[in-house]
Order: C-alpha cells, then sequence, then structure tokens
C-alpha cells in the first residue's frame, strides 16, 4: 500500500468512526409496572422527620455500638465480600483489555546468530556468517462497523453488573449480621424471661413442699408445681444453645473463628430499639438504588452490545498492518539491510454466513431471556418491598399489645402467688398465672426481636445499608 492508499484507509475510518451496527441499547419502560406510591406504605408515616429509606449506614438508626462496630468488621474483613471484590476487580481488568482493541498492537522482536551453509550452497561466499535481526510491527483492527466498540460496551456494562452484585452483597452481609446480632440479643432477653420464671416457680414449688410436709397440700399439687418447673427449666439449654449459635454466626461473618466472639458477645445486651418511621420513598426511586435491578439490566446492556459484536461478523473486517526492520549478515543497519511492510488485511466471512446468522439469532435470544430476567428483577424487588412494609406497618401496634400483655400477667401472677399464701386461691390458679405469664413474657421478647428483624428486612428491601457508592468501571 502506497502513501495515498494509507492516508484514503485513514480517512475512511474516521468517516465510519460513528458507525456501529447492531441495536442501540434503550433503558426498559417500566411504567405500567411501577405506581407512584407503594401500595402498602401508610401516610402518616412519612414526613420530613422519617430517617430516609437510602441511609447508607441504616444499622446507626438502632443505637447500638456494638452492632455498629460488628457490622464494620464484616465489611472490612466478610470472606464472602472479599471474593466478590476480586472477581469484580478480575471483570474490569478485562475492561482495560478490551480497551486495548481500540488501538494498535506493537511488537517487536530481535536475534542474533550464527549460520554457516554447505559448500555446496555458499556459491563462492563465506560458509559462517553472523546474523543480525530486529524489527518492530503494528496491527489495528480497523473498527469500521463498531465490533470493537460494541465488545467495549459489553465488557462495561458486565463490569457494572458485577459492581452492582457486589453492592448487593454488601447489602445482604450487612442485613445477616444486623439479624444474626438482634436474634442473640432476643435470645438472651428470653433466656432471662426463662430463668427468672424458673426461679418465681422454683420458689412456688418450695412453698408447695413446705405445705406438703404441713400436711396442708396433697402431693398431687407437688407434682404439678414439679412438672411446671421443670417445663420452664427445660427452656433454658435451647436458649443457651441458640445463644451459642449466633455468637458463632456473628463471628463467621466478621471473618473469624466460630469461637473468636464469645468472650465479647456472652454479656447480655438490650435489643435495639424500633425506629419510629421509615420513609419508603417511592417504587420509581426505589428501583434507581436497588443493586439487583442496576446489576440485572446491565447485563441486559452487554447482552445488546453483544448483538452488535456478532452482526459485526456479517461485513468484512479490516486490519492495517506495518512492520520496519534491518535483517543481514555480518552486522546489523548495514545499508540496503532495511525492510518495510505496509500491508491491509481483509477478513471476510460470507462464506460462512450461516454459523454468523446463528451466533446473531442466538445472541437475540440471549437479549430476550436477559429482559425477561430483568422484568422479574424488578417484579421481585417492588413484592419484597410491599411484603416487608406490610410487616412492618403492623410492628409497632403488635409490640403495644405484647408488652401490656407481659405487664398485666406479671402483675397477676405477683397478686395470684400473695393470696395463694394467704390461702384465698388455690395452687390451680398460681400454677394457671405463672404460666401465663412465662408465656407472655416471651411473646413480647419474641415480639421485640421479629419486630427489629422486619425493620431490617424493610431496609434491604429499599435497598439501605451499602458503605460506599456502587464502584465505577474504569473510563
Amino acid at each position: 500500500m502506497n502513501k495515498h492508499g494509507f492516508v484514503a484507509t485513514v480517512l475512511l475510518t474516521s468517516t465510519l468512526a460513528a458507525c456501529a451496527v447492531g441495536p442501540d441499547y434503550q433503558r426498559p419502560d417500566l411504567s405500567s409496572q411501577t405506581l407512584e406510591h407503594f401500595a402498602r406504605s401508610d401516610s402518616s408515616t412519612e414526613s420530613a422527620s422519617a430517617p430516609p429509606a437510602r441511609d447508607t449506614k441504616f444499622w446507626r438508626s438502632f443505637n447500638d455500638p456494638k452492632l455498629s462496630a460488628l457490622v464494620a468488621r464484616a465489611l472490612a474483613t466478610n470472606n464472602d465480600l472479599r471474593v466478590a471484590l476480586a472477581r469484580y476487580d478480575s471483570d474490569n481488568a478485562l475492561l482495560r483489555e478490551a480497551k486495548f482493541d481500540r488501538y494498535p498492537t506493537v511488537t517487536a522482536s530481535a536475534q542474533v546468530g550464527h549460520q554457516r551453509v554447505s559448500q555446496d550452497q555458499a556459491y563462492g561466499f563465506p560458509r559462517s556468517a553472523d546474523v543480525y535481526g530486529v524489527s518492530a510491527s503494528a496491527s489495528w483492527e480497523l473498527d469500521l462497523w463498531g465490533r470493537v466498540r460494541r465488545n467495549v460496551e459489553a465488557q462495561r456494562a458486565e463490569t457494572a453488573a458485577r459492581s452492582g452484585d457486589l453492592q448487593a452483597l454488601q447489602i445482604s452481609i450487612v442485613g445477616e449480621v444486623a439479624n444474626a446480632y438482634v436474634h442473640l440479643r432476643g435470645a438472651q432477653e428470653r433466656l432471662r424471661v426463662a430463668r427468672n420464671n424458673a426461679d418465681n416457680q422454683r420458689e412456688t414449688l418450695r412453698i408447695v413442699n413446705v405445705r406438703l410436709n404441713a400436711g396442708r397440700d396433697a402431693d398431687f399439687d407437688a407434682a404439678r408445681a414439679r412438672a411446671q418447673f421443670e417445663s420452664t427449666a427445660s427452656r433454658v439449654p435451647v436458649l443457651e444453645a441458640q445463644i451459642a449459635v449466633d455468637e458463632h454466626r456473628l463471628a463467621v461473618l466478621t471473618g473469624r473463628a466460630p469461637g473468636a466472639l464469645i468472650a465479647e458477645l456472652d454479656m447480655p445486651g438490650p435489643l435495639p430499639a424500633l425506629p419510629d418511621r421509615i420513609d419508603p420513598d417511592t417504587p420509581a426511586n426505589l428501583l434507581r438504588r436497588r443493586p439487583d435491578v442496576a446489576a440485572a439490566e446491565e447485563r441486559l446492556h452487554a447482552a445488546t452490545a453483544r448483538v452488535g459484536v456478532a452482526t459485526a461478523d456479517l461485513f468484512p473486517r479490516l486490519t492495517l498492518e506495518g512492520m520496519i526492520g534491518s535483517f543481514a549478515f555480518g552486522g546489523i543497519f548495514n545499508s540496503g539491510s532495511e525492510t518495510n511492510l505496509v500491508a491491509l488485511g481483509i477478513d471476510w466471512s460470507f462464506l460462512d454466513i450461516g454459523r454468523v446468522r446463528a451466533r446473531i439469532a442466538a445472541s437475540n435470544a440471549d437479549a430476550s431471556g436477559l429482559l425477561a430476567q430483568y422484568q422479574q428483577t424488578v417484579l421481585l424487588a417492588l413484592e419484597d418491598t410491599e411484603n416487608a412494609l406490610v410487616r412492618y406497618s403492623n410492628t409497632h401496634r403488635e409490640d403495644e399489645h405484647l408488652e401490656r400483655a407481659a405487664a398485666e400477667s406479671t402483675r397477676a401472677a405477683q397478686l395470684a402467688r400473695t393470696q395463694f399464701q394467704a390461702g384465698t386461691i388455690g395452687l390451680y390458679e398460681v400454677l394457671d398465672a405463672e404460666r401465663v405469664q412465662l408465656q407472655a413474657q416471651d411473646a413480647f421478647a419474641d415480639g421485640r426481636t421479629r419486630g427489629a428483624m422486619i425493620a431490617i428486612a424493610l431496609y434491604k428491601a429499599l435497598a439501605g445499608g451499602w458503605p460506599q457508592p456502587m464502584p465505577s468501571s474504569e473510563e
């Protein structure tokens, strides 16, 4: 190729640089699936004082320093997060590699050696000679149809999707830490309730035994009192085991051995208080925040771009190649040893058009499937949020009823014991009051635990809880 041909090729490349075959990505229209407000949101709770659901550190609303410390450890040392970060870094490296396809590939080589030929081949020239060679070559695909650009676009979208996966996993890990911690504190509170009630029932059993020895009560009463005490005492080892399981889970979530946090967490602590309000924002804003939705959309974007990569094979692939070097016997860079080459290569799969069209069809099918997957992800995100909202909207009312029931049952049990000692009521009434007291206090502790976990589930559904913005792919 002469100089004028080279210039013409460059001008043609510049003219067609904006051309890229295949469909341009268009964000799917979700207006038919997204309402203006959540169906289950309580408008009375949406106020300026409500903490935003998009709070990037939602666990702070529980005002528990120990929980905040555990979350910070998990985000820094959790092994699943380290795996996800490594996958994101790998995709980002592949994106950088894909971008290099937009530029010439330059290689260089050099050689030095000694050559000896047979006398019949020498033809009167020296049979031995030193051989020297040095060359540099460049190869550049002229991206006339956008194959390279579509490939970069697809890899950039894949990297963004991996970033969304990382962000979604961060939310999941934070939620799991918060759930395990709340469950631990709830189990510790239920253990306290069981032990206190066992102490009260032990005292009732002691009184019955005293009255039995004095001939005032029958052995039947002592058996009933002993049975109730043993039933209550049986709760203690079960709850102790549950506490140990929660401690092990928190240790592993923070990247440590299962027994590493026993000394730190064995001391009981209060259950985290429920936030007064959680503003769910709007469905449209939720879908913009949810990293799983963002990841599904980016994968759809990548599949759309790959349709263009496959379509580009319908057109000739042009490659501009050049080489300059020196090859000589006896000394390098001698006069006349220069060599150079400029060539335009054409690779066209027109004889394999069936396979090309099959790949295009497969790419289109992949894009259609990922569109359906994206739409399903959107629906699941909305369903997840609606479910969390309806559960959370009733949590405070349930908590109020359970608190009053626990208080009244405690008062009733105290009155029953007093009247029993005074002889105005029988043992059956005392045992029944103590049974109701245990059930009510345990239900209150369990309800507060479930309420906190429901609040955590709502924060997760509303995409709160990631420690930093979603990492962006390198430009």
